[in-house]
């Protein structure tokens, strides 16, 4: 295998955790607005916190598409 290709194959193997993160941050608000609709007097104080969850999915979403162009234009 070149090397190219093997740049190429991190790449994108690095660049799932993008979705991984799409999904993580569906799921936080998905859960939320289910826990919202079954409690709603709980819903304001836990609304920070989904937030909080989003931003640190984020953040890794956005570390994994670094890491993806990292591979592909400096290593």
């Amino acid at each position: 295998m070149e090397a190219d290709a093997a740049k190429l194959i991190g790449a994108g193997l690095a660049a799932i955790g993008m979705g991984a993160a799409a999904i993580g941050v569906g799921t936080i608000f998905g859960n939320f607005l289910l826990g919202a609709l079954r409690n709603p007097s709980a819903a304001d104080s836990q609304f920070g916190r989904a937030f909080i969850g989003a931003a640190l999915a984020e953040g890794l979403g956005i570390f994994a598409f670094v890491v993806a162009l990292i591979l592909l234009f400096v290593a």
